[in-house]
């Protein structure tokens, strides 16, 4: 009597020809492992990893070449967003993304993305903002929440002596050449799926030459905040949500100049 061979585990979500299959060595809690599984994700949707080149700049982003499938160029800090413009328009036909860190898009980039976003450059940014310098040890960033301890701010951030945080994703939203803005989160199931199709459609407009595509993912960062990572993800829902509100900010359907 023959017996059936046992069925091979059915893979509800099979990891992303993308992503490179490989140990993760981000911090236990830490989001940019689901991060690059959305961007993935998306790469994969347009069958497009054979042509994209993705940009890092210094920072825990700069990991990217570890897990993406795809070409990876690593930009001085803050400096993503001009070499992804100068790939870009020396290739213009391949698909350019960047992968930048608040400390680094936020504070030493602030120029550089704002330009590019002015200039309407067709690339696309995704934004990982988990507020703090997460690399070099928890620092304050541009995007630090008020009253957030950090290594540079032990008593809080106060916004007398350093200013308040800045929400770049309504800042970028309101540069004509930005074709799409939106904010999402990775904390629970819900917002994880809304911002794979954010991500998406960051890349979509890139692909129909409308402008340029950002956006910003709110991330726990437990290790620089001193929280364990249930109560980093907890963190994310009920402080950084509430001054960070997720949405689209800016959709447009199609470029100025057609």
């Amino acid at each position: 009597m023959s017996q059936d061979k046992p069925k091979e585990p059915r893979l509800i979500n099979p990891r992303p020809r993308t992503l490179i299959d490989r140990p993760s060595h981000f911090c236990p809690g830490c989001h940019h492992g689901l991060i690059h599984r959305l961007v993935a994700e998306a790469i994969d949707y347009f069958g497009i990893r054979e042509r994209s080149i993705g940009v890092a700049s210094v920072g825990c982003s700069v990991f990217l070449y570890d897990f993406m499938d795809t070409d990876v160029l690593e930009a001085p800090h803050g400096r993503a967003a001009a070499a992804a413009t100068g790939m870009r328009r020396a290739q213009p036909d391949k698909v350019v993304y960047t992968y930048q860190g608040d400390g680094d898009l936020a504070a030493i980039g602030t120029s550089e993305i704002i330009h590019a976003a002015n200039r309407g450059e067709t690339i696309t940014v995704v934004f990982v903002n988990n507020t703090n310098y997460g690399m070099t040890g928890g620092q304050m960033a541009p995007t630090t929440l008020l009253g957030q301890k950090t290594t540079t701010t032990p008593y809080g951030r106060d916004f007398k002596r350093d200013g308040y945080p800045i929400r770049m994703t309504e800042l970028l939203a309101t540069l004509e050449g930005v074709a799409f803005a939106a904010r999402g989160a990775v904390n629970k199931p819900a917002n994880l799926r809304r911002t794979r199709e954010l991500i998406r459609r960051a890349f979509e407009v890139q692909l129909k030459g409308i402008g340029l595509g950002f956006v910003e993912v709110l991330s726990a960062c437990p290790t620089d905040w001193g929280l364990k990572p249930l109560d980093a993800i907890k963190r994310v829902e009920e402080e950084l949500i509430p001054y960070y509100p997720l949405g689209i900010f800016k959709d447009k359907k199609e470029a100025d100049h057609l």
